[in-house]
């Protein structure tokens, strides 16, 4: 397994897991009002910080389809948020990974 930064050197998934960091969009004003943190809508896009071996299917392992750097679409409450030395990620099973960004 590759990885890319001091987070994804500290945490190693299991199975067909990833993690991912939640990439913020840009700051939006619509019509001149400010939004609020909390009126905002979770981001959906990230970047994939580290890589499970795969899954097990009928005794042999299945290598994952994405790859450590990879820019990714998912499910808006798919996995679960993670803070590991101040930085929010999100770890989530390769299955909620809807699509990779090229």
């Amino acid at each position: 397994m590759a990885t890319k930064s001091a987070t994804a050197a500290k945490i190693s998934p299991l199975a067909d897991r990833v993690v991912v960091k939640p990439l913020e969009e840009a700051e939006q004003m619509r019509g001149g009002l400010y939004i609020p943190d909390t009126a905002k809508e979770k981001p959906q896009q990230g970047e994939i910080l580290a890589v499970g071996p795969g899954r097990y299917e009928e005794g042999k392992r299945i290598p994952p389809d994405v790859k450590v750097g990879d820019r990714v679409l998912y499910g808006k409450y798919s996995g679960t948020e993670v803070t590991i030395e101040g930085e929010q990620t999100l770890i989530l099973r390769e299955s909620d990974v809807l699509a990779v960004i090229s």
